[in-house]
């Protein structure tokens, strides 16, 4: 997100309530460089091979995992606080107040802060809040009052790498061209995807789904049975860029109360993501579902390789008035093992299949064992592998960008496969990563400690107003 906020000159955002609208909105979002990837299977087609279409050979070399540094600035200890503070004489000694304890950044915010509290509004002061490892303060996030117009100012403050600290100032006045709210019935979501098809891009259908499946609060699981909604910031996207789901909730639109939430963060060097409002990434879930699958038939390990030919048997020997002989025992056959790197879905042939984040077709044809193969290409030098696949996106094409959630291809059974699978690989810097390891942690699936910011200003900027506290 940019360095502004999203509300514009008039209160309120813009709801997008007719489906006409919608429709011409989604229109716009592509895959570049030239086409519009289609939906069609073409699982028919399973048994031909289709050409390599790769310019990398280093996209196939296996290198050791020992070889793999993970990035050591994932901030694990990450936890957000949120509330709306109650006005009072004493306004600079918030930080104090929101369990901010550093001396130094006190002072400097009493300093800074004298002309943004006389644009107060309301009677409460929202904030959110960061703390880091051992309570390390990492980002405050105030807004002058509870009212989200064209006079609303969000200000955020950080640690500085090089000592001291930063702020940065946004005013909610520019941003409402691109951002719309929509609320959609929340049983609408959970139970009937063709009614929330009417509102949004397909890709984005696929995302929302999986993001209210992982937030939605099991202690209230007869939510859909009220009339709870999910309200949603959306950037329909355009020729440039594309679609993205910026921030959702699921509330209750009688008491206001937010049950659930998530936003998305924007980043340079590698893969945006999603977090809940408290901290918690909700990546990994979506770097683990290329498809809607039946079943994880194997994961990453050791399995049996072809131990080669068998034993021939012998006929038994004719009856004799001697005892036969006690047989010499048979030689022990050693079993070979391979290692098997990579989880595998089983699903029926022409299952579809999506892309887990955004990226670039870096490879897409026949390629041996794989069978036929997709690979993409994401920031961050990570790469993720499907294979074995019936056929492709019949308009998807080496250097493609393709956005998450978007159909790549389909399962089938090519190669070396004994039955119909997806083989899926997530790799960094050309080494495997088992996605589902209890050690396995990326800095796509936490908050590194330059982001902070970025989340607690979101909170402010594309949630609902925070309650008193």
């Amino acid at each position: 997100m940019s360095g502004c906020a999203f509300l514009s000159s008039t209160p309120g955002l813009a709801y997008a309530a007719q489906a006409q609208n919608a429709n011409q909105t989604r229109q716009k979002v592509i895959v570049q460089p030239s086409k519009q990837v289609g939906f069609k299977d073409k699982s028919a087609g399973a048994g031909s091979k289709i050409s390599s279409m790769s310019l990398n050979p280093s996209l196939f070399q296996r290198k050791s995992p020992d070889e793999l540094m993970l990035d050591s600035d994932a901030n694990l200890d990450y936890r957000v606080a949120q509330g709306c503070l109650r006005r009072n004489f004493n306004e600079d000694n918030l930080p104090s107040s929101v369990g901010i304890d550093n001396r130094q950044f006190s002072e400097f915010f009493k300093s800074q802060t004298k002309t943004f509290f006389d644009r107060m509004r309301g009677d409460c002061i929202p904030y959110a809040v960061a703390f880091g490892s051992r309570n390390r303060f990492d980002s405050l996030s105030i807004m002058n009052g509870p009212i989200q117009d064209s006079k609303t100012e969000v200000w955020t403050f950080t640690p500085s790498a090089v000592g001291g600290f930063l702020i940065q100032q946004d005013y909610l006045r520019d941003e409402s061209k691109r951002l719309t709210e929509i609320r959609i019935p929340l049983r609408d979501v959970l139970y009937d995807p063709r009614k929330v098809s009417d509102q949004l891009p397909v890709e984005l259908v696929w995302e929302l789904n999986s993001l209210i499946k992982q937030i939605y609060p099991e202690e209230n699981n007869s939510l859909e049975n009220t009339n709870s909604v999910v309200r949603l910031i959306v950037d329909f996207g355009d020729r440039e860029k594309w679609a993205q789901i910026w921030a959702v909730e699921i509330i209750d639109p009688t008491t206001k109360e937010v049950f659930a939430n998530a936003f998305w963060m924007e980043r340079s060097d590698i893969p945006g993501g999603f977090f809940t409002g408290t901290g918690e990434s909700l990546e990994r879930s979506f770097w683990t579902n290329p498809l809607s699958y039946r079943r994880i038939s194997r994961g990453v390990g050791m399995v049996r390789a072809s131990s080669g030919k068998r034993s021939k048997t012998t006929a038994p020997a004719a009856k004799t008035t001697a005892p036969a002989p006690t047989p010499a025992p048979a030689p022990a056959t050693k079993q070979r093992y391979r290692a098997h790197m990579g989880i595998d879905y089983s699903a029926p042939i022409g299952t579809p299949i999506f892309s887990v984040a955004n990226g670039r077709v870096a490879h897409i044809g026949y390629s041996g064992a794989f069978g036929n193969l997709i690979i993409l290409e994401h920031p961050g030098n990570y790469h993720t592998y499907y294979a074995h696949l019936s056929n492709y996106n019949v308009e998807l094409e080496l250097g493609n960008e393709v956005r998450r959630g978007l159909e790549i291809g389909y399962v089938g059974s090519t190669g070396r496969s004994t039955g119909p699978h997806l083989h899926f690989e997530l790799r960094k810097n050309g080494i495997y990563v088992d996605p589902y390891g209890s050690k396995t942690q990326l800095d796509l699936w936490s908050m590194r400690d330059n982001e902070s910011g970025l989340l607690t200003r979101e909170i402010l900027l594309l949630g609902s107003p925070i309650k008193h506290n």
